[in-house]
């Protein structure tokens, strides 16, 4: 009785933080939640696990699972979530990024602009669209520009909120690259904005991370500049 009492009580506490935290996008933590057995089962399981899950979704809602065209829904959204649009959640994902020696003694800062991103919000799901413009200041080393790209990519691909994907970006281009002298900003349309709720189709939300010499107002203008 008293476990059956704890389950409601959970359950209770459950659906009042939901309704306490509504459509607020608000993050937590600066890391992606993760239960520390995230990955004791492989892919392919959790491709065969999530088509079972999400095919009795669509039973649930009423769909015709026997119609020529919703066959096979489930088995490409399972391959979708774990192959592509989540595959950022898996640390053997991560992109190998090799530094070169700063051989042109470039010592201006480095703009990659108008990185096309694709992320979901971890609150309903759906995806947050938009471009990622990454700066650097090199101390001693660079990085491939291509490597930059895979960088966002892997941090988009997950359950994301766009403050805490700003700060996973900045943070591992300071780590790579033993430099302080790092500049994040993204410019994005959240669907769970613009396709329910609200509805606002006009509305983007703007994040940015200056650290180093980028928390100089000169040098912060001197990015800001470049994106115009």
């Amino acid at each position: 009785m008293k476990q059956n009492g704890t389950l409601l009580s959970t359950v209770a506490d459950t659906e009042e933080l939901i309704d306490t935290i509504g459509d607020e996008h608000i993050s937590t933590t600066k890391e992606t939640p993760l239960r520390a057995d995230a990955f004791e089962i492989d892919d392919d399981l959790k491709v065969e696990l999530i088509e079972k899950h999400f095919k009795e979704i669509m039973n649930i809602l009423g769909l015709d699972l026997t119609d020529d065209s919703l066959r096979g829904t489930s088995i490409r959204v399972a391959k979708m979530y774990v192959k592509e649009i989540f595959s950022g959640l898996n640390p053997q994902n991560k992109p190998k990024v090799s530094l070169f020696e700063n051989k042109y003694r470039y010592n201006q800062m480095l703009v990659e602009k108008n990185i096309t991103l694709y992320s979901n919000c971890e609150h309903h799901f759906v995806p947050i669209v938009g471009k990622a413009h990454v700066a650097y200041i090199s101390n001693g080393n660079v990085i491939g520009l291509s490597k930059i790209n895979r960088i966002v990519q892997y941090y988009a691909q997950r359950p994301q909120v766009q403050e805490r994907l700003t700060e996973q970006i900045a943070e591992e281009l300071k780590s790579i690259l033993k430099t302080e002298d790092v500049a994040v900003l993204i410019d994005a349309e959240h669907l769970c904005v613009s396709s329910r709720g609200i509805k606002d189709v006009n509305s983007a939300t703007v994040t940015a991370h200056y650290s180093g010499k980028f928390q100089e107002e000169s040098t912060k203008n001197e990015f800001l500049k470049y994106l115009d």
